[in-house]
């Protein structure tokens, strides 16, 4: 089976998260398949805070990849950002 899931990264008190696409069997940091974005939860100023391929996310939940609950939150928060500068 495959996740998506975050591996954390960063260091001690700053960190920083890889959207990936892994084998459930394999560790949090450990290989993977593809990596699909990013997630910084303390970036500030023009930092970006997430960055997410939203093309290769709904092909991989389209071949039967299980998405976390954390991941899916930020799936949902991608797809408004996305949409709200078409709109204006």
């Amino acid at each position: 089976m495959v996740v998506i899931r975050l591996a954390r990264g960063g260091s001690k008190k700053r960190p920083f998260y890889n959207i990936v696409v892994a084998p459930k069997q394999e560790r949090r940091d450990g290989r993977f398949i593809e990596r699909v974005g990013f997630y910084n939860p303390v970036a500030s100023g023009q930092a970006e805070t997430l960055r997410l391929a939203l093309d290769r996310v709904s092909y991989w939940t389209g071949v039967g990849a299980q998405v976390s609950l954390v991941v899916e939150r930020l799936i949902k928060q991608a797809q408004k950002a996305a949409a709200a500068p078409a709109a204006a």
